[in-house]
């Protein structure tokens, strides 16, 4: 037999490749779908089942329909692209323009008194949408990634599900048909009407059938007629579960070696000579980063099924290592039980590769986790604390507390002194931030988080406190930060203390499913901000009912 010409599985599918297998009625529903005034698609499926391949078909059907169309890949973004609203909406306009082959008209949009999210929906409905005047598919690859930043997260997923409903009322708005691609549940909160996972038209790309493998098999070349051809696929089926990548290199790896048995290559698929060598070593690394991946998969080798928490579950999944039902896991295929199985979680030798790696995360975590200047955690870190913690606590009815704090007339003090010595003032603010809440965290189940937020700003999360233990926290840090005696250029600008203050902003609320973690900060930031106009080195408290 000759080989074909080569399509790497690891690659999407290409247009017009024989090697497409359609899932009815997938194809057809999302071609429809995308000739609906103002709507949103939902494409979610585990990595490598084919996702990309489907979404250039229907990128393919909407140009045939003289769309515009845009695709906006969220892997392709800098890390700081997500460090605030602004930046990240300021990146995602940009994009858009950039793609349409539009004149960047950003500035001219960008008004900093009505805020990022009013900027971009004024960019997008009066000069985006008005100047190509037909409709428009923005396609959002990879939309799981910004799940990790969860202010920005929040914000973004209700700007589009704001779209979508503006489509009701406003014509410019059913331009806009939006397709989310993305490989895993949200494990954010979001209020249920201002979250685009609940509208639109949900996809999930179903696993490969005995005949579509038979199928595949036949447009490979392969000689898989009849009732031999059907007992091949069923028992390539039985050991990858129909997983499209993992038959792709299983039926490509047979087609250009075809003096190799087929019994063979499917006896030896979950060994480290096998086919898959490569792929689960790769799975294996991603696990083994993270004890918590590492203990879930144990227990999964033992049990047939298991419940998981969401995160560890959604983690899983979104690796398509398991499937889903509720938080109930098991195994996606035998390849990967019997693969997890042969290693031996509990061997020494893996768990010295285990804290090897976690001590490459950790060097890796000082510089994508951690405030240079404070050596305190930073925002990203701290927005993905209250995300998690707040989870947590939803089922316990425990208060979570918020205190945003920020050093008084600290660009005053940079200026006077230069920012060397504004760098130190963070350096002790940072460490009485330190020492109060040490003492503090000695009581209560969760420890309380600790992040420099920005600029001057320090935020301080204490989940499991009430209002009056963080108002003690709160208190104690303006007091020592006042005995520390840093001078302040009292007399120049005439300030109204002679040495460094704080102001601050305490917020106590009880999570719960109809409010989402941002509006501790938010409400945190009110608090603060009635602290400074009551003359600054004080504190404000909000409660959220």
């Amino acid at each position: 037999m000759e080989k074909i010409a080569k399509e790497l599985p690891s690659e999407p599918v290409k247009l017009g490749s024989a090697l497409y297998i359609e899932r009815p009625p997938v194809e057809a529903k999302v071609c429809q779908e995308i000739t609906k005034e103002g709507c949103i698609i939902r494409i979610k499926s585990p990595q490598k089942m084919g996702k990309t391949s489907l979404v250039l078909r229907l990128i393919e059907q909407a140009i045939k329909l003289n769309y515009f169309t845009v695709y906006i890949d969220f892997l392709q973004a800098d890390e700081e692209i997500f460090s605030s609203n602004d930046k990240f909406l300021r990146w995602f306009c940009a994009n858009i323009s950039k793609q349409l082959q539009l004149e960047s008209m950003i500035n001219d949009y960008w008004d900093a008194e009505i805020g990022s999210k009013v900027n971009c929906t004024f960019y997008l409905g009066h000069y985006i949408l008005p100047k190509i005047k037909t409709p428009l598919v923005l396609v959002i690859n990879e939309l799981s990634r910004i799940f990790e930043y969860s202010t920005v997260a929040s914000d973004f997923l209700a700007l589009l599900r704001s779209w979508y409903e503006s489509a009701r009322y406003d014509s410019i708005w059913r331009q806009l048909r939006l397709v989310l691609v993305y490989s895993t549940e949200v494990y954010i909160r979001l209020n249920i009407n201002q979250s685009p996972f609940n509208v639109g038209l949900s996809v999930e790309l179903p696993e490969f059938t005995v005949e579509q493998i038979q199928e595949l098999a036949l447009r490979h070349h392969l000689d898989w007629f009849g009732q031999a051809g059907k007992r091949y696929a069923f028992e390539l089926k039985s050991l990858l579960g129909g997983h499209p990548y993992l038959v792709r290199v299983f039926l490509d790896f047979l087609v250009n070696n075809h003096d190799i048995k087929f019994e063979k290559v499917l006896e030896d698929a979950h060994t480290m000579t096998g086919i898959y060598s490569h792929h689960l070593r790769s799975l294996l690394t991603a696990v083994i980063k993270h004890p918590e991946l590492v203990s879930a998969l144990k227990e999964l080798i033992y049990n047939t099924k298991v419940t998981f928490n969401p995160i560890i579950a959604y983690k899983l999944e979104s690796l398509g290592l398991v499937k889903l039902d509720e938080f109930h896991c098991t195994f996606a295929c035998e390849l990967y039980r019997k693969y997890f199985t042969a290693q031996n979680l509990d061997q020494l030798s893996v768990w010295q590769f285990m804290k090897k790696l976690q001590q490459e995360n950790e060097d890796l975590k000082k510089t994508t986790n951690t405030d240079e200047i404070t050596l305190l955690s930073n925002r990203r870190y701290f927005d993905t604390a209250l995300n998690l913690l707040w989870l947590m606590l939803l089922d316990e009815e425990a208060p979570m507390s918020m205190i945003l704090l920020d050093i008084d007339h600290l660009k005053i003090y940079n200026h006077s002194y230069g920012h060397k010595a504004g760098d130190d003032c963070l350096k002790k603010v940072g460490n009485v931030i330190k020492k109060v809440v040490s003492n503090f965290s000695q009581r209560g189940l969760y420890q309380i988080k600790v992040a420099r937020y920005s600029g001057g700003e320090f935020a301080i999360l204490a989940p499991g406190r009430t209002v009056d233990t963080t108002l003690d926290i709160a208190e104690s840090i303006r007091k020592q930060v006042k005995d520390l005696g840093i001078q302040q250029t009292q007399r120049v600008f005439g300030l109204a203390a002679s040495v460094v203050t704080v102001s601050l902003g305490v917020v106590c609320t009880i999570p719960s499913e109809d409010k989402s973690p941002s509006i501790l900060m938010e409400i945190a930031r009110q608090a603060l901000h009635e602290s400074k106009n009551n003359g600054r080195n004080c504190t404000s408290v909000r409660l959220i009912n």
